[in-house]
C-alpha cells in the first residue's frame, strides 16, 4: 500500500513537472506580449535578451536589405551598388544596436513589425489598431530549447515576424532572436 501511494505520488510529480515545463514558453511568451500592450519596460527589460536578440535582428535585417538590393536595378546596374553592399552592413549594424530597446521591442510585439532602419518611422497607432487587435498570433515549439511566436497583422498576411523564445534554464525563457519572413515583392 505504502509503495503504491509513493509511486503514485512520483508519477503525479512527474507529471505536474511536464506540464509545467511544457508551458513555461507560452506563460513567458504571454507575459511580454502583456508587458509590451502595457508599455512595461521593466517586465521586458527581464523577459528579453537584448545582446543576442540584436545579432538575430542584424542579421535578418542584413538579408533582407542585400535581398532588396540585388531586386533593385537601379543598385545592381550602378557601380557603386557593390560598395552599398559593402557599407549596409556595418551601418545597420550600428543603427540596430542603439535602435533595439525595450520601447522598440513593445513597437514590435504590438504591431508585428521589425524595425527597419532604411525606412522613416510610422506614426504611433491610435485606438484600435494600438492595442494589436489585428495581429494574428501563432504559437509552437520549434525544439524542446526555441518556441517561435509567430506574428501576422490581418492586413499584411504574406509578412510574419516570429519572435523567438528560447530556454535559460529548467523553466526560464526569453525573447533571444527573431525571424523575418517577408513576402518576395517588398
Amino acid at each position: 500500500m505504502k509503495k503504491s501511494l509513493i509511486v503514485g505520488a512520483a508519477a503525479v510529480a512527474l507529471a505536474l513537472f511536464g506540464i509545467v515545463w511544457a508551458a513555461a514558453p507560452v506563460l513567458a511568451a504571454q507575459s511580454l506580449i502583456r508587458a509590451a500592450k502595457a508599455g512595461d519596460e521593466d517586465k521586458i527589460e527581464r523577459l528579453v535578451d537584448f545582446p543576442s536578440l540584436r545579432e538575430s535582428l542584424k542579421a535578418e535585417l542584413n538579408a533582407e536589405l542585400i535581398a532588396r538590393m540585388s531586386r533593385d536595378p537601379r543598385v545592381s546596374d550602378s557601380g557603386l551598388g557593390g560598395l552599398g553592399m559593402m557599407l549596409a552592413p556595418m551601418i545597420l549594424s550600428g543603427a540596430v544596436d542603439t535602435l533595439v530597446t525595450p520601447e522598440v521591442v513593445a513597437r514590435m510585439v504590438t504591431t508585428a513589425e521589425a524595425p527597419d532602419p532604411t525606412r522613416r518611422p510610422a506614426p504611433e497607432p491610435a485606438g484600435d489598431e494600438a492595442d494589436g487587435d489585428d495581429i494574428h498570433q501563432a504559437w509552437g515549439y520549434r525544439s524542446l530549447d526555441e518556441f517561435a511566436v509567430t506574428l501576422t497583422d490581418r492586413d499584411q498576411p504574406d509578412d510574419r515576424l516570429a519572435l523567438i523564445m528560447e530556454r535559460r534554464g529548467v523553466f526560464d525563457w526569453k525573447l533571444a532572436a527573431v525571424d523575418l519572413q517577408t513576402a518576395p515583392g517588398d
